[in-house]
């Protein structure tokens, strides 16, 4: 196996951003999309598309590198754009709105979004700004906004 150059690895972050993120519309989709290409036993990053087209080691810190810009970003974004992203992606579920709500507050899967290595204050930061969401939509009733669109648009609390 050769050994990889930063310029291997950003191109292999181009073609990841243009062909895969892009199109994937917000940050915390793409943040649970690339969370789903580590492997939880080896923390390695896996992607059978980078990996052909580049290499198997450049997909991974390809996949590594946009798993840590993605997650800084929404992690430092404001509360408001976390709340409507989060409530973005639990609607875009096809499961019963408030069951997943309920798995996400029980289970805290948004764990797994976290890169393996990151700031653990910006790591604490986005489960307090993720919990926060959840609790905000169901405090305006969001799970069940479907039924009534004007939940949709009110302010966070203190707006």
């Amino acid at each position: 196996m050769g050994r990889i150059t930063p310029l291997d690895v950003e191109a292999a972050k181009q073609d990841l951003r243009l062909r895969t993120l892009e199109p994937i519309g917000y940050d915390f989709g793409r943040l649970i999309y690339l969370s789903s290409l580590r492997d939880f036993n080896t923390g390695e990053y896996y992607h059978q598309g980078l990996a052909h087209s580049f290499s198997e080691q450049a997909a991974s810190a390809a996949l590594a590198g946009c798993h840590e810009e993605v997650f800084y970003r929404l992690a430092l974004s404001p509360l408001e754009s976390v709340l409507g992203q989060v409530e973005r992606f639990i609607r875009s579920s096809r499961s019963d709105l408030e069951k997943t709500v309920n798995a996400w507050e029980t289970l805290e899967a948004y764990r797994v979004m976290i890169p393996s290595v990151c700031d653990r204050l910006v790591a604490e930061l986005f489960r307090s700004n993720v919990k926060v969401a959840m609790e905000v939509l169901k405090s305006r009733g969001g799970i069940h906004a479907e039924k009534h669109p004007a939940a949709l648009q009110r302010p966070l609390p203190g707006q």
